[in-house]
C-alpha cells in the first residue's frame, strides 16, 4: 500500500513544534511510562494545533494534524542526533 500522498497532508510548523514538544517532554520525564504515549500525545498536539491555525475543523485539517504530530515522532532520533552533533 503506497501512503505517499499522505506527505500532502504534513504542515511543516505542526512537525517542528510537535518535535521540540516531544524532545522536552521526553527528556523532562527520565521514566520509560510516558514513552508508550508521547506518539498519541503529539497526534493530539497536532491535531489541536491544525484546528487552532486554520481556525475550523474538517477531515483534512483532522489527518493533517495526525500526520504532522506522527510525523515529528519519526523525525525525534535525527533531531536527537543532530542535538549532540552540537556538543
Amino acid at each position: 500500500m503506497d501512503v505517499t500522498f499522505l506527505t500532502n497532508f504534513a504542515v511543516p510548523i505542526i512537525v517542528g513544534i510537535c518535535l521540540c514538544i516531544g524532545y522536552v517532554l521526553k527528556n523532562l520525564v527520565t521514566t520509560d511510562t510516558i514513552n508508550k504515549y508521547i506518539p498519541l500525545i503529539m497526534a493530539v498536539i497536532g491535531v489541536v494545533l491544525n484546528a487552532w491555525m486554520n481556525m475550523s475543523f474538517t477531515p483534512e485539517i483532522l489527518l493533517g494534524g495526525l500526520v504532522s504530530g506522527l510525523a515529528s515522532t519519526g523525525l525525534y532520533e535525527a533531531f536527537k542526533n543532530f542535538i549532540k552533533s552540537e556538543k
